[in-house]
């Protein structure tokens, strides 16, 4: 005689279980469409906008390569003899950024690696309020300059929740927007 199988037809505990998980389901789901939509959440004030400076650069070496003379290369182990000795280590990377002629951003980045040698990244974003402003970046790369080794100004107008992007190439000469 074949057994029966009590989980083939719904019972009356079978519904009730799923009439309850229907409705954990519908009051999850309305919990998650209100806070979708309430309380409203901005990022920005109304009349901000951002300043993003974002780059990667590897700055300039802190000394060029120099050429060793045969004295100090018999005082080397054979192994390291090579005629050039080029430090890996790299310059601090120095960036100010001036909004209407007052300091909004100031840092000294170093190199981070074990040698001081990889590139730098840079990530600042800045809420600035809208409208016109004047913006002056400049950057040292190098620590045997002193100074600026790249500039760049420029008049731009910003409007409400508006990112505005500097970014830098050296092979373009320096900085730019986007």
């Amino acid at each position: 005689m074949p057994e029966s199988n009590p989980q083939i037809a719904p019972s009356r505990s079978n519904v009730g279980y799923l009439l309850l998980q229907a409705v954990n389901y519908a009051v999850f789901m309305a919990i998650v469409w209100y806070f979708s939509f309430s309380p409203p959440y901005r990022q920005l004030a109304e009349n901000s906008a951002v300043v993003t400076l974002a780059f990667g650069h590897a700055s300039k070496r802190v000394s060029e390569c120099s050429v060793l003379t045969q004295e100090e290369l018999d005082k080397l182990a054979p192994n390291m003899r090579k005629p050039m000795d080029c430090p890996r280590q790299r310059s601090p990377v120095t960036i100010e950024l001036r909004l209407n002629g007052e300091l909004a951003a100031r840092e000294v980045l170093r190199p981070p690696g074990l040698y001081q040698d990889q590139s730098i990244d840079v990530y600042r974003n800045i809420k600035v309020p809208k409208g016109q402003h004047h913006l002056s970046v400049w950057m040292n790369d190098d620590s045997n300059v002193d100074g600026p080794t790249f500039e760049f100004e420029k008049t731009v107008k910003l409007l409400p929740a508006q990112r505005l992007v500097l970014s830098f190439d050296p092979d373009k000469n320096g900085f730019s927007v986007n």
